[in-house]
């Protein structure tokens, strides 16, 4: 019994070192692995931060750091919110886990409410077990998959917060530790470089554009291509480099204090070709008259857009810019995006207006050498007058005198007779010369104002009447190809038809079209009044049609189907 008994406890004592063997072997494994598991993370944070920092495209920059926050964490759903110019919402939003069909079934990205709000307003690291008990937590729309876990981190670039990394649901059911936040804090700040060295290339390609986009003008111009051309050009460029869906560049007009669209191209142009608008009272105006970028959130809604049909359905940010600076403006170049993108930033703003000077400085050179060229002219034009005058009409009038002299002195009555024919030749050819050298010396513009100039004014002489501006656009070289005398008969029939909108259409919106394909002209005038009764005056409109007769032209009323009435006066042009 004793050998037993001391035999059991020699067992006991030999079992108990093997326990402790065992216990501190799975320590050790236990250890081993997690010092692997640690190697592993790091050896994967090294590669994240490695993949990120490889990305020179912004865009593509911001996706790679979503993708490596989602798989060092092992989360199921990750984004990047970045945050808006107003420092409060977030102007876009990448996701990783939700899919397209999910994502539309959701509706629109969040702006920045509740938990994503919070780390906008507390830009630190957030780890949260549960989403809903947090006081700013205020659910999720329909659709939305669920959440509890939560980890948050803010990306700081250049000492500014630029957005947050959000993730949620650790793969397992597990929760978010000290260790995920670190690594994802760590991932924020190699983001951070990244996106600023994307920014940086960014910017770096964009001034690359412009400056080329400014070189291209000025060999356009520096070769003699037309202004219109020129105009084109800096529109579609300026469309191009900036993603604007719509680019319309407008004018001064002369003698007029008012801006025309000379051009417009993309989205909605055809609405907007030919507008006048006024300097005082129309965003690109205000852009004319201060010399400066206007921009607007949304142009669709702006007040500062003057009066006339709709031209800017489903759009949204604009910037006018002017061509120019100072007393040196010559027009100004509208850009429109789509409704929902990003606003003109003043990084984007700022080489738009160097882009528009530098065009405008390639314009007055350009223009310098025609007004070189033209005086060039002139004055080739001022020497062969006063060759003209002092040489040949001197010597005509030499021989003429010398023939009127001899004439006395022949006794044949037929030649006599030719002779003095041959000096009265003389004298009308004398007079001829003398037109011709007038034609020489006499400079363009000595009819007055042109068509554009004349409808301007009564447009406006109309508004005070009418207690609205009517909106005006204009197409076709009008100044050009509309004679005088037409003119007069179309400047008529615009200030009769807005008088009668006055006195008895009781309107509060008026338009008017006035155009020419080079072989007509034709003016469209349109009202929201209450239309022409059956039993009303027509004096007006008699008027108006005779006037039509008279040039074998033709007067059109009709009514629309949102009411008011439509007017529409054409002619055709008569070579004069």
């Amino acid at each position: 019994m004793e050998e037993s008994l001391v035999g059991g406890s020699e067992g006991a004592r030999l079992r108990l070192p093997q326990l402790r063997l065992d216990e501190l072997l799975e320590e050790l494994q236990a250890r081993l692995d997690a010092a692997r598991g640690t190697r592993d993370r790091v050896h994967s944070l090294l590669e994240a931060v490695l993949s990120v920092g490889r990305e020179l495209d912004l865009e593509q920059a911001l996706r790679s750091i979503v993708d490596a926050a989602a798989a060092l964490v092992d989360a199921e759903y990750a984004a990047l919110g970045v945050i808006g110019p107003d420092g409060r919402r977030l102007s876009e939003f990448l996701t990783v886990g939700v899919s397209e069909e999910q994502i539309a079934r959701i509706g629109h990205y969040p702006d920045g409410h509740g938990i994503l709000g919070e780390l906008i307003r507390h830009p630190e690291p957030l780890r949260l077990a549960k989403l809903s008990e947090h006081p700013s937590s205020y659910g999720f729309p329909p659709n939305h998959p669920p959440m509890k876990a939560f980890l948050g981190v803010p990306i700081r670039v250049r000492g500014q917060d630029f957005g947050n990394l959000y993730l949620t649901e650790k793969r397992g059911g597990a929760q978010f530790d000290e260790e995920d936040e670190s690594v994802l804090s760590t991932l924020a700040v190699a983001a951070g470089v990244a996106i600023d060295n994307a920014r940086l290339y960014e910017e770096s390609r964009l001034r690359e554009r412009w400056l080329r986009a400014s070189a291209e003008i000025t060999h356009s111009l520096m070769s003699g291509s037309d202004g219109g051309e020129v105009l084109r050009l800096i529109a579609e460029r300026a469309r191009d480099i900036t993603g604007a869906a719509l680019a319309v560049v407008a004018v001064p007009m002369e003698n007029t204090g008012s801006l025309t669209v000379e051009l417009a191209i993309g989205r909605e142009a055809e609405a907007h070709r030919g507008l006048v608008l006024p300097v005082d009272d129309s965003l690109i105006g205000r852009a004319f008259a201060a010399a400066t970028p206007v921009t607007s959130p949304d142009v669709s809604r702006d007040e500062r857009v003057s009066a006339g049909p709709p031209r800017f359905s489903g759009l949204g940010t604009a910037v006018a810019v002017p061509i120019g600076a100072g007393d040196g403006v010559r027009g100004v170049v509208l850009l429109v995006r789509e409704a929902g993108q990003t606003v003109f930033s003043e990084k984007e703003t700022e080489p738009l207006q160097g882009f528009a000077a530098q065009a405008s400085v390639a314009m007055e050179l350009a223009e310098r050498r025609r007004d070189a060229e033209e005086f060039a002219v002139l004055q080739d034009r001022d020497r062969i007058a006063r060759d003209l005058h002092d040489l040949a009409i001197q010597r005509l009038f030499a021989t003429g005198m010398t023939l009127q002299s001899a004439g006395r002195f022949i006794e044949h009555a037929a030649a006599s007779e030719r002779v003095l024919r041959a000096v009265d030749d003389l004298d009308e050819t004398i007079k001829i010369i003398r037109s011709t050298i007038f034609g020489l010396r006499s400079r363009e513009g000595a009819d007055g104002p042109g068509l554009r100039a004349r409808a301007v004014r009564a447009v406006g002489e109309a508004a005070p009447v009418l207690g609205f501006a009517p909106s005006l656009r204009m197409e076709g070289l009008l100044d050009t190809h509309v004679p005088r005398e037409t003119a007069d008969h179309v400047v008529a029939v615009l200030s009769e038809s807005l008088t009668n909108i006055a006195r008895h259409a009781h309107a509060d919106r008026a338009e008017v079209v006035l155009e020419t394909n080079g072989r007509e002209v034709r003016l469209t005038v349109s009202d929201s009044g209450v239309g022409i009764p059956a039993d009303g005056r027509r004096s007006g409109l008699r008027n108006m049609a005779e006037r039509a007769q008279q040039m074998s032209g033709n007067l059109e009323l009709a009514s629309p189907t949102d009411g008011g009435t439509r007017l529409t006066w054409s002619v055709p042009i008569q070579e004069g």
